[in-house]
């Protein structure tokens, strides 16, 4: 008597299968992920070196499509050393995607008060 065989959905896949399986599925969740969420610090790219050229320029903590800046974290003077790389970093409406070096910490201020590019 022979036995019958078993459809392809029904065969045991190997401990080797499954981990390739779920590698795949978290590879595919992260390249999704990280393609559909914006954020102020682009990856792996460091800021370009500058100065708030502004008297004093809001900081904020986000931006908003609908409604612009949010978040307001502290009002940033002249002279405070920034980051931003023009090109790779957002620049959404006038509110650039900057890098506060005093605190280290990510932002949006208004993109007319960076200045002196790599100046320190």
């Amino acid at each position: 008597m022979s036995r019958p065989h078993a459809s392809p959905s029904r065969r045991r896949r190997g401990p080797l299968s499954a981990i390739a399986l779920l590698l795949a599925t978290i590879m595919a969740t992260a390249m999704f992920t990280f393609v559909e969420t914006p954020t102020a610090s682009a990856c792996c790219v460091v800021p370009e070196h500058a100065i708030i050229v502004c008297q004093s320029a809001s900081f904020y903590g986000n931006y908003n499509s609908s409604t612009g800046p949010v978040d307001f974290k502290r009002t940033l003077y002249y002279g405070d050393k920034v980051g931003h790389t023009r090109g790779a970093h957002p620049v959404y409406n006038g509110w650039a995607a900057t890098f506060d070096f005093g605190p280290n910490d990510w932002g949006y201020v208004r993109y007319e008060c960076l200045g002196g590019w790599g100046s320190w």
